[in-house]
């Protein structure tokens, strides 16, 4: 689950160093190459509105490999465009199939241990989570000089063979007949409007949603950051992702320590508290100091400690909200998940990176709404 949970980082990562060599190839700007990230997200939010039911009917062990199986044919067909267009379609695809493997895998885990443990197991899973982004952009880097871009998409295309095989050969169905949902329109519909309509799920949701595209927000800008703003080249991807992804390690090991002695209210307050203290400082340094990388990663690091700690708690919260539906449940927290990158991705990013300060005034506000939906969960 853990090598599963790298498949989405991967695909959003590896190809960002070679931005402008797909760029040149093509024959297109740096916005609208950006959109391949954004419809990728676009597609993993809306499509995992569907795995969730699916999930919840046929198991989580078919989900998986169902997704991932599209996944890897979705690579292939990146790998072998001849035109954008073509490069878009199987960047949408390959978003809507990464979709599979997430959901199931999370309510695989649920299924597996109870609250604490649960919660102590997703701990290690974001670990693995995190570590993609900081080997993605180097692993990406070192494949496009070596072997040009489309190697990337090979890579993304080996690395989910391996992953199938692992789920064919060591996972086993932990959805019991008894407990499977019906995939009735009216059924699936019935349970959508019930957590629509659960404020706690919602406030959930999308507070973990606003904590994680704070974060993402410096992700996908990063081809800006580094390469015109600090004047960087590709193989200097590292001095930005490896203390972003060091501090998200460093929270999920805190969170997986702290899961039986503190109480899970007490896990995100303080996590959301130095989110909070990250972004302040972000926007001290941002206003008042020359950007260095030194500056620039400092609060990054300290902003992906809290929310290291504060994912896995989340998760777990969200999907205790419906223990009968917990396929389901996982979809809506991944959907608004990456609702919310395909949102920076698409539109804020292109609109607020023409300067340092304006990304961070972004920051602020996602880790503000965030707080303030924390605040109000049980009204």
């Amino acid at each position: 689950m853990s090598l599963l949970s790298m498949t989405g980082p991967f695909a959003i990562d590896t190809y960002l160093p070679a931005f402008p060599a797909i760029e040149a190839e093509f024959g297109i700007s740096r916005a609208l190459l950006s959109q391949s990230l954004g419809f990728y997200l676009a597609a993993f939010a809306v499509a995992t509105l569907f795995w969730g039911p699916i999930t919840d009917r046929f198991g989580r062990k078919t989900a998986i490999i169902s997704g991932m199986s599209i996944y890897l044919l979705a690579s292939l067909g990146c790998a072998l465009a001849d035109n954008y267009n073509h490069f878009l379609l199987f960047r949408t695809i390959q978003g809507a199939a990464a979709a599979g493997g997430i959901v199931a895998s999370r309510a695989l885990i649920r299924d597996m241990f109870d609250s604490k443990h649960a919660q102590q197991v997703m701990s290690y899973v974001v670990m693995f989570f995190a570590l993609a982004p900081a080997i993605a952009p180097i692993l990406g880097a070192w494949l496009h000089e070596a072997y040009g871009w489309r190697s990337i998409f090979y890579f993304l295309a080996l690395f989910c063979a391996v992953v199938i095989g692992l789920i064919l050969t060591l996972v086993h169905e932990t959805l019991a007949i008894d407990k499977r949902q019906s995939l009735h329109p009216v059924a699936i519909l019935s349970v959508y409007l019930k957590m629509l309509s659960n404020f706690r799920l919602q406030a959930l949701v999308l507070a973990n949603g606003a904590c994680f595209g704070g974060f993402f927000l410096f992700i996908a800008s990063s081809p800006t950051i580094l390469f015109d703003f600090l004047g960087l080249a590709e193989k200097d991807y590292w001095m930005q992702f490896t203390p972003m992804v060091a501090g998200l390690i460093i929270g999920s090991f805190i969170s997986s320590k702290i899961s039986h002695s503190y109480s899970a209210k007490k896990t995100i307050t303080t996590a959301l508290t130095i989110m909070m203290v990250a972004t302040i400082l972000n926007l001290l340094q941002a206003y008042f100091l020359p950007i260095s990388i030194v500056g620039f990663v400092f609060p990054l690091f300290l902003y992906a400690l809290g929310m290291g700690m504060a994912m896995p708690t989340f998760a777990i919260m969200a999907l205790d909200c419906f223990p009968e539906n917990k396929g389901s449940a996982s979809a809506v927290q991944s959907s608004a998940l990456m609702m919310a990158n395909a949102l920076v991705a698409s539109i804020i990013v292109p609109v607020f990176d023409s300067s340092l300060i304006s990304l961070v005034v972004v920051q602020f506000v996602f880790i503000s709404a965030a707080v303030l939906l924390w605040l109000g969960r049980n009204i």
